[in-house]
C-alpha cells in the first residue's frame, strides 16, 4: 500500500518494496508526483 511507500520515503537508508502493481490502479504516477514534492524514488522494472 502507499502506507509502505511512505514509510520507505521517511526510512535511512534505501527502502525497496516489491509487488506495486495495486498502487498502479489507485494512484496514477505516482513516483513522478512523489518525485515533484522532492522524494527521492524511482521504479525498476524487472
Amino acid at each position: 500500500s502507499v502506507s509502505l511507500v511512505i514509510a520507505g520515503l521517511i526510512a535511512k537508508g534505501e527502502t525497496e518494496i516489491n509487488r506495486v502493481y495495486h498502487l498502479d490502479r489507485g494512484y496514477e504516477r505516482i513516483e513522478d508526483k512523489l518525485s515533484a514534492c522532492g522524494a527521492s524514488i524511482r521504479r525498476e522494472r524487472v
